[in-house]
């Protein structure tokens, strides 16, 4: 007879992600094993393996919720009854908000996406491509002379965006929902008022 799943199952399984990237964060993903992310659960080590086969598997569920999450926010917010500046402030601070209480998902992500097998990490890159091609679209959208026939300065504003807002989550990971809209504001201001003297 098969196993029939508890209902709160899926609660579970959130709580052993957040559990195990604060273990791997702070530990290091080479370093830390599931005995010690079963520990730091309060359950059983074949309680943990009811959940997930492995360490890359835990591993890449906790990038892949986090990724996927963050993607699907950031890109939710379309140009449909928005001028172009509009989505670009909007996508700014719904980025630095989503980044909010997120520090253990982004150290693993740093240091642990290269434990993984290459066809699992290019379905956590795809995320991120996914991220950096609406920002780029949107920052086309404002600047469409200064653009459209320019990837490479368009990439480069991109990705410096994106490096501004990464400097904020960094040095100031425990900054209010305030204090980050008010950041947004002046990376927006910047980007724009730069884009438009270039």
């Amino acid at each position: 007879m098969a196993r029939t799943i508890a209902r709160d199952h899926d609660e579970k399984r959130r709580q052993i992600l957040k559990t195990a990237a604060r273990v791997f964060a702070r530990d290091g993903v080479d370093r830390a094993s599931m005995n010690q992310v079963a520990a730091a659960c309060g359950i059983s080590k074949a309680n943990i393996y009811h959940y997930y086969a492995s360490k890359n598997a835990l591993l890449f569920d906790i990038l892949d919720s986090h990724l996927c999450s963050l993607r699907d926010r950031i890109c939710a917010i379309r140009p449909e009854g928005r001028s172009p500046e509009e989505q670009f402030r909007e996508t700014l601070c719904e980025i630095l908000l989503a980044y909010e209480g997120a520090d253990d998902e982004h150290r693993v992500q740093a240091s642990g996406l290269g434990a993984l097998p290459p066809a699992q990490q290019n379905i956590l890159r795809d995320y991120q491509r996914d991220m950096v091609r609406h920002m780029s679209d949107i920052l086309c959208r404002l600047a469409p002379d200064r653009f459209f026939h320019d990837g490479a300065k368009l990439r480069a504003v991109t990705m410096s965006v994106f490096g501004m807002l990464n400097w904020f989550y960094m040095w100031n990971a425990r900054a209010n929902a305030q204090e980050r809209e008010s950041y947004c504001r002046l990376v927006a201001d910047l980007t724009l008022g730069g884009i438009h003297r270039t």
